[in-house]
């Protein structure tokens, strides 16, 4: 009786995925919490940048869908694409509502998740071949 193993992963793969937890725990937990349960910092923000409490909660939404979705296989480089995406905004909004006061943290955020879509591009292909043009 033989049994085919799958060879174990690199030791840059086992890295990126601890990488992956850390950024999908900071999203879910850290980002995404305070926003979904209103925490007067989150409101203080949303408040300062003039935006509703529906940008607030649809922004928390949008960080723990991407949380999530990071532990995920399939959908790690779509969500690790969606997350940066969502960096470049907060970028682009601590540099115009709050005078650059953390503009440094997005673009910290953003160079794991752009290395997490990079790495793990291979995921997309699979991806669109379950879900054929018709």
């Amino acid at each position: 009786m033989s049994e085919t193993v799958a060879p174990a992963p690199s030791v840059a793969l086992r890295a990126l995925r601890v990488v992956q937890v850390a950024l999908a725990l900071f999203y879910g937990l850290a980002s995404a919490l305070p926003k979904l349960i209103a925490h007067p910092s989150a409101v203080e923000s949303f408040d300062r940048m003039g935006w509703s409490s529906a940008g607030m909660y649809t922004i928390g939404v949008l960080e723990l869908a991407g949380a999530v979705a990071l532990l995920v296989p399939l959908l790690q480089s779509v969500a690790a694409l969606a997350l940066a995406a969502l960096m470049v905004g907060a970028f682009v909004v601590q540099l115009t509502a709050f005078d650059g006061e953390n503009a440094a943290t997005p673009l910290v955020l953003l160079v794991p998740l752009v290395v997490i879509a990079w790495m793990r591009r291979d995921h997309n292909a699979r991806l669109l071949r379950r879900y054929p043009r018709s």
